[in-house]
């Protein structure tokens, strides 16, 4: 987390988080997106907080959204949709790629999403989840990575990390709900995903081509 006072009317969450409620990805959600007109005082503010992402809500009775890294606009980003359909209990965000349904199910919030919405992004499986585990940083190279091993894979569990390598601030990601889609829509089957120091992320993938993903979500910050 940040050092700074979040401005009002930001609510912080983290999203993704552990079975003992720790760990998950840190997200701003800006309740009145229309506080930040235009894409250049987004991009700003999404630099200062600094978390992986921070949305935008433009409508919240109809669940349009607008989604921003310290450095980029996103079509589409896993953990900062399941963490503003938690927020504002909604059952579909609206996104310029297409409408993303959500659910809540106890604990967990799903959303069902396509791959092909996914930004591009390398997976690379390596040999142990030990290996995974040993990186003390980002391996050499450019480009978004996701490192995975299986923990187990009969039962589905794997070990990951995640290194979006783009110069913006965000060394590692702790929890990456596009990545787990992808791996899980190119394994085809559901996972049990634990990343970064302890998050987890749960993925299903369904007949048709989507995937859901699933996380625990918790209020950091109320904006006031």
């Amino acid at each position: 987390m940040n050092d700074f006072d979040v401005p009002d009317g930001i609510d912080v969450l983290r999203v993704f988080c552990g079975p003992d409620g720790r760990h998950g990805n840190a997200l701003g959600v800006v309740r009145e997106g229309a506080a930040y007109p235009d894409e250049a005082s987004r991009q700003a503010l999404a630099r200062t907080l600094g978390f992986s992402e921070t949305v935008f809500v433009d409508d919240p009775e109809r669940g349009r959204v607008d989604i921003y890294t310290p450095g980029l606009r996103l079509p589409f980003a896993g953990h900062p949709l399941v963490g503003a359909a938690w927020l504002l209990d909604l059952e579909i965000l609206e996104l310029p790629v297409g409408d993303v349904f959500a659910r809540q199910d106890g604990e967990f919030t799903w959303i069902t999403a396509r791959p092909e919405w996914v930004p591009p992004r390398a997976l690379e499986q390596y040999a142990s989840a030990a290996e995974v585990e040993a990186l003390t940083g980002p391996p050499p190279g450019e480009g978004w990575l996701y490192v995975w091993a299986w923990e187990d894979e009969a039962a589905g569990r794997v070990r990951a990390r995640a290194f979006p390598r783009r110069d913006d601030g965000i060394v590692e990601d702790e929890a990456t709900g596009a990545a787990a889609l992808l791996l899980s829509a190119g394994l085809g089957r559901a996972l049990n995903i634990r990343q970064g120091r302890g998050s987890q992320i749960l993925t299903a993938p369904a007949p048709d081509g989507t995937v859901e993903v699933g996380g625990r979500v918790l209020l950091v910050d109320r904006g006031r």
